[in-house]
């Protein structure tokens, strides 16, 4: 088998996005929740592209180098031409959790193209970079729009706060020295002018290369650069899902066939369950809004001995009466949640995904939610799943994915995916209603 485009997704959410877009666009696509083997590889069929879905943005470099090193050996044994290192839109990181230049690191040898091209937007989602700057909207409610370190939210952020808009700065202070710039400027340009710029940087000592990106139209620039230059040695692209869509747009596929594309999603068939484990405002927000649910909060600070107090019995009851039921993380106050370590937190995010697997296998719901993206990579991950397809958008930047897996009663449970700043106030509602 050999697909053109691989990617790995830095959390679950943002690698379903990914999917999301290549395969609305009609590429064959299969996520895959590990590196696969040549049997799982096999068994999906002939494949354009393939995603493997981690966790690095919660991981310490260490971590990142081990893992990243399987997935860029496994991309280079697939032959795909463009590696695609896929990151938040927001790119938060930091130098100890999720640091981006250790991933750039890790994959550029199983590249073996000196060209790196960082894509610094995703207009779909109100992401937009701007002579180097990152800018982003605070939610689907409102089109204000504000630079990265005075975002009300990712300015804040518990783990990886973004203090620095300037992403050259940003990954110059994770270890990523020497990132040059292409702003939006050079697009009205022909496509040799570009190359002939890309080729002057490089000469002149450029590591990556930052791309502006205001507009849809320039990805349809990008990807044909990208395109170009892969064919020449497979490269390392850097971004959102937006380097999919650049990708997307230098590669249409002529016709859509029949398997490519899904109904919509319909009204759900049986009893949902949704975990939150995001602390965003955003999802407090759509959590407020809903009434299709019995809620439950969940205290991450309670503990018994080393345990966390998460319970799955009544949840489990309710399920098999039938009920929605939406699990929720207590959000702390902020000087509690300023003393929570990185320790406390994964153990909370360890007791979501006990908690996950616990209900499923008990209750064994067919649709389920879960929001907050390191919640979405712990949580899948404690499921026996080895896959993950494209079943449909439930809105902008959140989808609704078929699991993949070998037991009969998980494989095809339908799975919402959602980041914490993505989706309408309605979005968990849509998830009963379809």
């Amino acid at each position: 088998m050999s697909a053109s485009y691989g990617f790995y997704g830095d959390d679950f959410t943002g690698a379903t996005d990914t999917l999301a877009h290549l395969a609305r666009a009609g590429h064959r696509t299969r996520l895959f929740l590990a590196p696969p083997t040549q049997a799982r590889l096999d068994g999906a069929g002939p494949l354009d592209a393939i995603g493997i879905a981690g966790a690095a943005r919660a991981m310490p470099p260490a971590a990142m180098r081990e893992e990243l090193a399987r997935v860029g050996a496994c991309f280079a044994a697939l032959g795909v031409r463009v590696m695609h290192y896929k990151v938040c839109s927001t790119f938060d990181s930091a130098p100890e959790t999720g640091n981006i230049a250790t991933a750039i690191a890790t994959l550029r040898g199983h590249a073996g193209n000196p060209f790196v091209p960082i894509v610094g937007g995703q207009p779909g989602l109100q992401r937009y970079c701007v002579f180097g700057q990152l800018f982003a909207a605070s939610g689907d409610d409102t089109r204000a729009v504000h630079r990265i370190d005075r975002h009300p939210t990712m300015s804040r952020h518990p783990v990886t706060p973004m203090h620095e808009a300037d992403l050259r700065l940003h990954l110059e202070r994770q270890g990523l020295r020497d990132v040059d710039l292409i702003d939006w400027r050079a697009y009205a340009s022909p496509i040799d002018e570009l190359e002939a710029k890309v080729d002057a940087k490089l000469a002149l000592g450029a590591s990556a290369i930052l791309f502006d990106v205001l507009r849809d139209d320039d990805l349809h620039t990008l990807g044909r650069l990208i395109e170009s230059r892969s064919r020449r040695a497979p490269l390392l692209a850097v971004g959102a899902s937006s380097v999919a869509q650049a990708w997307c747009a230098a590669n249409p596929v002529p016709t859509l066939h029949e398997s490519h594309t899904s109904p919509p999603l319909g009204r759900a068939q049986g009893p949902v369950f949704v975990l939150a484990g995001s602390l965003s405002p955003v999802t407090a927000a759509q959590i407020e809004a809903t009434r299709s649910y019995w809620k439950v909060e969940l205290d991450p600070l309670a503990s018994d001995g080393d345990t966390l107090q998460f319970r799955a019995a009544p949840i489990v009851d309710m399920l098999r009466e039938g009920r929605n039921v939406l699990a929720f993380t207590r959000r702390p106050q902020a000087s509690t949640h300023e003393k929570q370590g990185d320790a406390s937190r994964e153990r909370t995010a360890h007791a979501c995904a006990a908690l996950l697997r616990d209900v499923v296998r008990a209750a064994r719901p067919r649709r389920i939610g879960i929001a907050g993206g390191d919640t979405s990579s712990h949580a899948v991950q404690a499921l026996d799943a080895w896959g993950l397809s494209y079943r449909a958008p439930l809105t902008t930047g959140v989808t609704v994915c078929r699991l993949h897996a070998d037991e009969p009663w998980l494989d095809g449970t339908e799975v919402m995916f959602k980041g914490g700043q993505m989706g309408g106030a309605d979005v968990l509602e849509r998830l009963v209603t379809g």
